[in-house]
């Protein structure tokens, strides 16, 4: 009896001595950041000790650090209850990860009460409130927007899944169109004409990233300049789109103004007075609690693009494909079944957006013509000039007339200074519209003699343009 009792008394201590050990790795793991592998052990300690609130906050914490926010909420809330430090700031975080905004916004509320009682600081829960506000906000305005398909694929070249016409420009990693230039986690975004670039760079004077607009020039593109206004404030601005109307610009940017990372925004660049108007969220289903961005509308091919890290592992992304909404209509708050609305604003089944089966078929079949058209080899040559109707000439050896000929060259030559004045004229726009008033009054004048030159110059390469018609094709 003795001796059984000695082996259990050596067991017991085995056992605990294993689970101290235990203990001691999941929080060196924990410590250390790596969530994953610690996870484990916590959860089997939750098990074990289902009201222990340091067990249940830190299981509850690797579950939120590894995606899993549902799992996390529960021995949260036990963390909670059990009054155990930084529970509340867990649990404020696990909700609004799930959609629970009006909750999120209590816990913080809550914290930050306490918070101030023994005198701490209190930045980092009123960011994550203001958060929550946000998205209780947006939940109340979720667009009713019909997505017609999604691709999941790698975050470092998800570009390949955006399949837009020609007419809505095109589309580059940073990497892939300045290979000269340190490498950048951003896009570069072409208009249809090629004429100019827009992209976000780290600007070093402010750590944050800028979007920049450049221009094309005969011996390249301009130096970059940072777009005007509001655009480019305390925030990391990226992944910029601009319609084909050429004042109307989608972009990413994190920020007091986010749900949470990047989320997508629009403004529209006001030629009164030269600067961008107050960005606007364009709120949910679009923008979520994680990473929203590169919002592309292809409107030839009425499609729409773009693309979320929400529900996704590390290195993937969710590219989504919707049909555009010529206004915005959102769902009824108060009349839908709370459920179906979270279901909706967090697009957890694309098909639940389906109220016109038609509109999804023509819509997927556009995307499949899109999709597989083949591109136009374009024909090389040194320029493109139209005769007539029935007549294009690619090469000076087209000419037949020598006089038509000579003539075209001083019509290149307008071309060219048309492109460099009307270069020169952007650039003093963007000075203009962040120079002082003293200053403006200076620039006024010489932009209004430029702005002169720029339109007779038009005159005469229309003008010059008919000559050379006449001339070669022998008209007086």
């Amino acid at each position: 009896m003795k001796k059984k009792y000695i082996l259990l008394l050596f067991s017991c201590l085995l056992g605990t001595g294993a689970y101290a050990q235990t203990l001691a790795k999941a929080k060196e793991l924990y410590e250390k950041g790596e969530y994953e592998q610690a996870k484990p052990a916590f959860q089997r300690l939750v098990k074990s000790n289902p009201s222990n609130g340091n067990y249940n906050l830190w299981y509850g914490v690797c579950c939120l650090k590894t995606g899993e926010a549902e799992k996390a909420v529960k021995p949260l809330e036990m963390a909670v209850k059990r009054r155990t430090p930084s529970g509340q700031l867990y649990l404020g975080q696990a909700y609004h990860q799930v959609y629970r905004f009006e909750e999120a916004v209590e816990v913080y509320e809550e914290y930050i009460a306490e918070l101030q009682k023994r005198k701490r600081s209190t930045v980092q829960a009123e960011s994550l409130l203001q958060q929550s506000r946000i998205g209780l906000r947006q939940l109340r305005g979720v667009e009713e927007v019909c997505i017609v398909d999604s691709f999941v694929v790698d975050k470092k070249d998800f570009l390949k899944a955006y399949k837009i016409g020609s007419e809505a420009g095109k589309l580059f990693m940073y990497n892939e169109y300045f290979k000269d230039r340190q490498p950048s986690e951003t896009t570069v975004y072409e208009t249809e004409l090629g004429t100019k670039i827009y992209y976000s760079e780290y600007q070093p004077a402010d750590s944050t990233l800028n979007i920049l607009a450049s221009n094309k020039r005969q011996d390249g593109w301009s130096k970059g300049t940072p777009l005007p206004g509001s655009i480019n404030g305390e925030v990391n601005a990226n992944y910029p789109y601009v319609m084909s109307d050429g004042v109307t610009i989608y972009y990413a940017a994190d920020g007091p103004e986010s749900i949470g990372g990047y989320d997508i925004f629009v403004t529209r660049y006001n030629t009164q007075n030269g600067t961008y108007l107050n960005p606007q969220n364009v709120g949910m289903p679009f923008n979520s609690p994680y990473n929203d961005y590169m919002y592309v509308v292809d409107e030839y091919n009425n499609l729409g693009w773009f693309a979320s890290d929400r529900h996704q592992p590390e290195g993937k992304v969710c590219v989504y494909v919707f049909i555009p909404n010529t206004s915005k209509q959102v769902y009824s708050y108060e009349n839908m079944e709370h459920e179906k609305l979270l279901a909706l604003a967090r697009l957890s089944s694309i098909k639940q957006t389906w109220a016109d089966n038609d509109l999804v078929t023509e819509a997927l079949q556009r995307l499949k013509d899109v999709s597989t058209e083949k591109k136009e080899v374009k024909q090389k040559h040194d320029f493109e000039f139209i005769i007539d109707d029935q007549t294009v000439y690619y090469k000076m050896a087209d000419f037949r007339s020598p006089q038509a000929k000579k003539t075209f060259q001083k019509y290149r030559q307008l071309e060219n200074s048309y492109a460099q004045q009307s270069n020169k004229l952007d650039d003093l726009r963007k000075r203009y519209a962040s120079a002082p008033q003293a200053e403006r009054g200076k620039m006024a004048p010489g932009m209004l003699d430029l702005e002169k030159r720029i339109e007779q110059l038009a005159n005469e390469i229309d003008q010059t343009a008919i000559l050379v018609r006449q001339q070669e094709k022998g008209i007086k």
